[in-house]
């Protein structure tokens, strides 16, 4: 596992496992948090037909710590791991795909099977469906600057523009350079396949939990 904290928020996240990642208040309360979605998580490696460790989540070990920033204090996991520079040959991005494919076929059938409206939280706040899509859909084009890709966001109902937006998205993994990231501001291919899958499974779980 790896930690990243700031002033507000501290993330936990399994390095080789892209979307298992969780917040809270101090490291402690992150990995408590990360332990408890371990199940959460098994169904998105058997979506994508991994094998995930039968002891995951038992004891989580933190091999490496970064500071966090503003984007941390923002509630997204921001930090790029030294371990993220590291080559990554064919398999490991295709494995990487495979995850964040997974990712995007459980946000559709979550929304799908969600209502329009939302619960709201406790302060009435919290997008609706139909804008949490469209929030991904944006984020997603902004992600992919960061490969050296310029994509536009596709219309959430036009299902070959996303389709096409999402094999973009994959493409752009199988071509990143792993080193471009600390002369060109770009991300590695393993940093941009957790925040990527952890933005998806984020709010798939988000609508979920605040579906009726």
């Amino acid at each position: 596992m790896y930690v990243e904290t700031s002033s507000r928020r501290t993330f936990a996240g399994a390095i080789d496992w892209p979307g298992w990642c969780r917040s809270g208040r101090d490291e402690a309360l992150a990995l408590e948090a990360l332990a408890a979605y371990t199940d959460r998580y098994r169904a998105v490696a058997a979506e994508a037909h991994i094998r995930f460790p039968a002891a995951a989540g038992r004891a989580l070990e933190v091999v490496e710590r970064q500071q966090g920033s503003a984007t941390t204090d923002f509630g997204a996991p921001g930090a790029v791991l030294e371990r993220d520079h590291a080559p990554v040959d064919a398999r490991e991005v295709d494995r990487l795909a495979a995850l964040l494919s997974a990712s995007w076929r459980i946000l559709d059938r979550v929304v799908a099977g969600a209502p329009p409206e939302l619960r709201k939280g406790p302060r009435g706040g919290g997008r609706d469906r139909d804008k949490i899509v469209d929030h991904l859909l944006d984020a997603e084009a902004a992600y992919a600057r960061k490969l050296g890709v310029r994509l536009n966001a596709p219309a959430a109902d036009d299902t070959d523009a996303v389709a096409a937006h999402r094999a973009a998205l994959l493409g752009s993994l199988a071509t990143a350079d792993p080193g471009a990231s600390r002369s060109k501001g770009r991300w590695p291919v393993r940093y941009a396949a957790r925040r990527m899958t952890w933005h998806v499974l984020d709010h798939a779980w988000e609508i979920e939990d605040r579906s009726p």
